[in-house]
């Protein structure tokens, strides 16, 4: 490497004095700003559902239950999508994938202006942008992470799963309002535009690998070899579930995510504002609330990856999944009471949105390896998914046969401490470093 280079990218180049040294951050932190970015570009799309399920029933005669049956197939896509994106970062690189995702997101979004029709929002909101937004699911984050950092990867996926989760509750108020003075159509565009302008910001900066570079990942060992790349992508994403569904930590950590995706994307995400309108909230405060979540889940997220870095991940999740159940059981009588109570709920229900992922990314990489433990996390990832469509359509449909979301809160809550008490198992299980060998040409 050149000195050129070296000052550039995280090496220490020697002044004309002799004792001076000028040290530059690892080429790692720029890629870890561009990582955060565009999932935080990306994350207004994952905030709209919420904001136009009442807009779109005022103007269509759509129900809630159409509404959420939409958004469950692009939560489903979101999900599914996340294992061959993966392999196909892995295969293709990071920047050719995430400009194309972003690309295909933003066309998504700015189509969505133009539906008329229920079958629109199926095809467009549900299908288009649910392939996009899968691409940059937090498997993104994983791969980003796994590829290039040793030391400080719970952080760093931590911080990233922040950006993507935070960004889209941030969004809510900016979108709400949009809806509400401009009409939902707005909201659509909005989303286009955000998304669009991050791809340049990707294509100059956005790196696919330290080797790439001539570069280790950050903290990696002198003898640190990175991993030979997919011959196949499909194939390797496939084998990959094939060899992991033996694996019972893969389906402890499956059934765990899918309760994680269930109790916030395709509940309090997709239908808090719906429910805070049916106590009275207008749309603005509805969203101030919501937007408390993202705020304090920045704080709680790269919190869970210090603890990830210095503490059994498994312990973690039984905590977080128990806390977040007991919370859920009470989210009726603190929208009932309001003022600091609902307040209360909020900051706790953000320091625990998304502090599942860095312990979830942690426990694959260590049992799945380097290479495949990304790939088993998009797996992973997919019944996160099925969880949040399940929920969205589910307590629309509670919503609309029972005039209450009660009964989706209860249900909601019952699932957390069954998925405490599974990663309670994850306690017992000696999680072991596991290779697996990787197709090759």
């Amino acid at each position: 490497m050149s000195d050129a280079q070296a000052l550039l990218y995280g090496g220490q180049v020697a002044s004309t004095h002799p004792i001076m040294r000028v040290r530059r951050p690892h080429y790692a932190w720029i890629t870890f700003a561009v990582a955060f970015l565009t999932l935080l570009g990306a994350a207004g799309f994952r905030s709209a559902p919420g904001v136009l399920i009442d807009p779109l029933r005022d103007e269509f005669g759509w129900s809630r239950s159409t509404v959420g049956a939409a958004v469950s197939v692009n939560v489903l896509l979101y999900g599914l999508i996340g294992p061959f994106a993966a392999a196909l970062q892995i295969r293709y690189g990071l920047r050719r994938v995430t400009m194309t995702a972003l690309a295909t997101i933003s066309l998504g979004a700015l189509l969505t202006t133009k539906m008329t029709a229920a079958w629109h929002l199926f095809a467009l909101w549900g299908v288009i942008v649910g392939v996009g937004t899968g691409s940059l699911a937090t498997v993104f984050a994983s791969t980003v992470v796994s590829r290039w950092f040793v030391a400080h990867r719970g952080l760093a996926t931590g911080a990233l799963t922040a950006a993507s989760a935070s960004g889209q509750l941030v969004f809510l108020p900016v979108l709400t309002r949009l809806a509400e003075r401009h009409g939902w159509q707005a909201v659509g565009f909005t989303i286009a535009m955000c998304a669009a302008a991050v791809i340049p910001i990707v294509g100059m900066f956005l790196r696919n690998s330290p080797a790439e570079m001539g570069l280790k990942p950050l903290g990696a060992p002198a003898d640190y070899e990175p991993p030979a790349p997919l011959a196949h992508p499909i194939r390797s994403a496939l084998s990959t579930l094939k060899d992991a569904r033996r694996d019972h930590i893969f389906w402890l950590l499956w059934g765990s995510f899918m309760v994680c995706g269930l109790s916030t994307n395709g509940l309090i995400q997709t239908h808090f504002l719906s429910a805070a309108h049916d106590h009275h909230f207008d749309s603005g405060t509805a969203a101030g609330y919501l937007a408390l979540i993202g705020g304090f889940d920045v704080i709680g997220t790269i919190f869970s990856g210090y603890l990830t870095d210095r503490y059994d991940p498994a312990k973690l999740l039984v905590a977080y999944y128990a806390f977040r159940g007991a919370s859920l059981i009470l989210l009726e009588p603190a929208l009932s009471a309001g003022g600091f109570g609902l307040v209360g709920f909020m900051v706790f229900y953000g320091l625990d949105w998304v502090a599942t992922v860095p312990p979830t990314v942690a426990l694959c990489v260590n049992r799945f390896g380097v290479q495949r433990g990304p790939l088993v996390y998009g797996w992973v990832f997919a019944g996160h998914q099925v969880g949040a469509a399940l929920a969205a359509w589910g307590a629309g449909a509670i919503r609309d046969s029972t005039g209450s979301y009660t009964i989706a809160f209860i249900v909601a809550g019952i699932a957390c401490f069954v998925a405490a008490y599974g990663a309670s198992q994850l306690t017992r299980s000696r999680v072991k470093p596991v290779e697996v060998p990787v197709p090759t040409p």
